[in-house]
C-alpha cells in the first residue's frame, strides 16, 4: 500500500502530464452542421482514438449549448468526443484559428 508522500507524488506527476495528455486526446475535425434546436454538431472527423472509431462523419450531442455559438459550418476544430449515457458527446471544442 502507498504511503501519502507516494500518492501525493504520483498525483502531481499526472497533474503535470495532463494537460499534453489532453491535447493529444483532442481529434481533428471540420463543422458540417450546427443545430441550435437538437443541441447537436454534425461533424467530419479523423480517427476518434478514445472511442476506437475511423474516420467518418457523425451528429454529436454537444455537452454544453455555448458550443454551438463558438462554431459554424465549415470551420476546423479540435475536440474530444465521449460517449455519454448512450450518445456521442462532444465534451470539449476548440475551434482552431
Amino acid at each position: 500500500m502507498q504511503d501519502h508522500a507516494q500518492m501525493q507524488a504520483q498525483m502531481h506527476a499526472q497533474h503535470q502530464a495532463a494537460p499534453e495528455q489532453a491535447a493529444a486526446e483532442l481529434s481533428s475535425g471540420e463543422v458540417q452542421k450546427v443545430d441550435k434546436d437538437t443541441g447537436t454538431l454534425t461533424i467530419q472527423h479523423g480517427p476518434l482514438v478514445n472511442l476506437g472509431m475511423p474516420g467518418m462523419t457523425m451528429v454529436f450531442k454537444a455537452k454544453d449549448a455555448a458550443m454551438l455559438g463558438q462554431v459554424k459550418v465549415g470551420d476546423k476544430i479540435r475536440f474530444r468526443a465521449e460517449q455519454v449515457n448512450g450518445a456521442f458527446t462532444v465534451s470539449k471544442l476548440e475551434p482552431v484559428r
